[in-house]
């Protein structure tokens, strides 16, 4: 089993687009690999001694001993003994006997041998079971072996173990809010942001692929109208106003770009000021290109709220959506009635765009009770901690210390110390995207392979364990065998 893996529970089956290429694919041709996603795998099970499959051994005899028949009760007895003795080791001294009326093997678990994962999921079994004694003696124990500046595991569990600290105190949505008020503003978030900009390839992934799609669906095309939910600092449209600067629309100069940036609040502390500050950057690079530009800003402070009249809709452009990473913050039927994830697709909808891109995490922490929500987030952000580590920071780097806490740490919070409304960190799996968007009466479009041999080249800047695949229309990055991300393409 990889670093990044385990084992599932029931629920929603995750798709795993790298399972098959990671049997046979080495790390040092991952890049260029093909997967042929017409082979499948099959779910292993995992047995505990408890929920494995049961014997009788009154009328089937021991499997240890081979005898058949009947056997008596010193006999079973004994041999009871040596089954346990073989699967779990010496009994502890604070193990039951076995009486002479009921047959019980019960073995206390030894909390002080686990591993770092073992105790954040035996925690948070605790807390799924109001077991509040045991889940604060395990939170005591793990307070002693996690540190934001050790090993992957090591610093996912500092933070894990915040969230769990702050479910029992059903103070998840306040140290939400809290870590958001305290986060720095202008300059040093948007330092950390950058951080992460350049260890990992996840943003770049969403600005590369959504950027070449946007611009394949747009050729000949005079005037461009783009939406961009997210557009955070405005950096993904410099680099294709820059890729336009060389292109010749149908009246042989570039075609004229109108810009569309729906505004947050943590996009606006990251940029320490107003979406006007991105008007004029992205004014300044499309005038050194020779490219014609205009910016209108939608000063929204929840995604939510967008109505038809806030996306200035002209007639005789060419619109493109782009959804980077910001649909899962949208609430949907498991929240509120009114199901603003499908309502906003439906109004993009009825905007007939040329294209829509969408990004997101491959996660599936939406409708997921607690204990499922809480191994998924256990698995994706260790894959997601490896991740960072592989850029060979110092373990000691402030500014890396930083960007976890600032960029990953309050999601991680959210995720497992919030419900309802407070929780708004709700990642859903691609197929669970592909079946509202069609719903909501978007085509997906194939990516041209284009999009991979770009993404494929920028990989090469990065570790070998990136894994790139494409399935049912998406492009897949993710870290060793496990998926997290996805890109793909949507028309009406």
């Amino acid at each position: 089993m990889q670093a990044s893996e385990v084992p599932r529970t029931s629920g929603e089956q995750y798709y795993n687009p790298f399972h098959v290429l990671n049997n046979y694919i080495s790390n040092d041709h991952c890049n260029s690999a093909t997967w042929d996603p017409s082979i499948h795998t099959h779910n292993q099970h995992f047995f505990t001694l408890d929920s494995s499959p049961t014997m009788d051994y009154v009328n089937c005899g021991s499997p240890l001993s081979g005898s058949s028949g009947v056997v008596d009760g010193n006999e079973l007895r004994h041999v009871l003994r040596e089954l346990e003795n073989k699967l779990l080791g010496p009994e502890p001294e604070d193990s039951c006997s076995l009486n002479d009326d009921l047959v019980v093997v019960v073995s206390k678990p030894s909390f002080s041998s686990m591993g770092l994962k073992e105790l954040l999921l035996a925690c948070a079994e605790a807390v799924s079971d109001a077991d509040i004694s045991t889940a604060e003696a395990l939170m005591n124990l793990l307070e002693q072996r996690v540190s934001v500046s050790g090993d992957p595991i090591q610093r996912l569990s500092a933070y894990m173990l915040e969230g769990l600290r702050a479910r029992v105190l059903a103070s998840g949505s306040i140290i939400y809010r809290k870590l958001k008020c305290r986060e720095p503003t202008g300059s040093e978030l948007l330092s950390y942001m950058q951080v992460l900009y350049h260890i990992c390839p996840y943003y770049k992934f969403a600005y590369m692929s959504a950027n070449i799609v946007i611009q394949e669906a747009m050729v000949n095309e005079k005037r461009i109208h783009i939406i961009d939910f997210q557009i955070a600092q405005g950096s993904q449209w410099v680099f294709f106003i820059q890729a336009l600067a060389n292109r010749r629309g149908g009246c042989g100069f570039p075609p004229f770009v109108r810009i569309t940036g729906v505004d947050d609040s943590q996009s606006a502390q990251a940029r320490g000021g107003g979406l006007q500050l991105v008007g004029e950057m992205l004014a300044k690079v499309a005038a050194s290109c020779g490219v014609g530009f205009e910016f209108h800003a939608a000063g929204i402070s929840w995604c939510s709220e967008v109505e038809m009249e806030d996306l200035n809709i002209r007639h005789g452009e060419a619109l493109a959506v782009n959804f980077p990473y910001m649909l899962h913050h949208m609430p949907d039927e498991s929240v509120s009635t009114k199901n603003h994830r499908d309502r906003l697709l439906r109004l993009v909808r009825s905007l007939s765009p040329r294209v829509v891109t969408l990004v997101e995490q491959e996660s599936n922490t939406n409708t997921a009770p607690f204990l499922p929500r809480f191994r998924e987030t256990l698995d994706y952000y260790t894959a997601m901690f490896e991740c960072i580590d592989a850029a060979a920071r110092p373990r000691e780097d402030r500014q890396r210390v930083s960007a976890e806490e600032h960029c990953v740490a309050r999601d991680i919070v959210n995720i497992i110390a919030c419900e309802g409304s407070d929780r708004v960190e709700r990642h859903e799996l691609f197929g669970k995207w592909k079946l509202r968007l069609v719903m909501a009466g978007f085509t997906l479009c194939p990516l041209s392979p284009s999009v991979g041999l770009a993404v494929r080249d920028m990989l090469k800047e990065y570790s070998p364990n990136y894994r790139l695949a494409e399935s049912d229309g998406a492009l897949y990055l993710g870290w060793k065998n496990r998926a997290l991300v996805t890109s793909s393409a949507w028309r009406c």
